[in-house]
């Protein structure tokens, strides 16, 4: 919460593969884990925070001593009538652009994809806004470094790279760091 200036609502953390993130479309919408450690607070949560004003995402990933970022100036999800559809955009970082590849797309989960292809989160074991089927997949497999089934930005480690730690957390984009003095 104190990272980059404070302010920050997580709703994805991911650091020792002890939450299950394979889930079904009811689980997701209302949210699963222990805070304290992993959890997905909730599509529907996501929907209402993220649509009261404009809002910014900030991506930290981890891995071993190597840790990236990646920050969106406008981010929002949609509501359940909308499959809480992905809207993310203005990318500043170091972990590359890859949510870019996901913006407008809606979510699925093992018991629910809204578009007809392939079914990513059946393939890959999480639930997520797939794309055909992702270049980011944070809610892969803990540890799984082969099937391309981890936790995933391709853009950072590729698909065979399982990411020790991911945390997603939002803010209101006129956020301003109190100054201290």
């Amino acid at each position: 919460m104190e990272t980059d200036g404070g302010g920050w609502t997580v709703f994805q953390r991911r650091i020792n593969g002890k939450t299950d993130f394979y889930r079904t479309w009811s689980e997701y919408k209302a949210g699963f884990g222990n805070l304290s450690e992993e959890f997905w607070l909730g599509n529907e949560l996501l929907h209402i925070l993220t649509s009261i004003g404009p809002v910014s995402l900030r991506v930290d990933l981890q891995s071993g001593n190597d840790t990236v970022y990646a920050r969106y100036t406008n981010f929002s999800v949609a509501s359940e009538e909308r499959n809480y559809t992905l809207t993310v955009s203005g990318y500043t970082g170091t972990a590359g652009d890859a949510m870019r590849y996901h913006n407008g797309r809606p979510f699925s989960t093992r018991d629910r994809e809204p578009d007809p292809g392939p079914h990513c989160a059946k393939t890959y074991l999480g639930g997520w806004w797939y794309k055909n089927c992702y270049k980011v997949n944070l809610n892969g497999l803990y540890g799984m470094n082969s099937k391309n089934q981890g936790i995933v930005w391709i853009d950072w480690k590729g698909k065979d790279s399982s990411i020790p730690f991911s945390e997603m957390k939002f803010r209101p984009s006129r956020f301003s760091p109190p100054t201290h003095g």
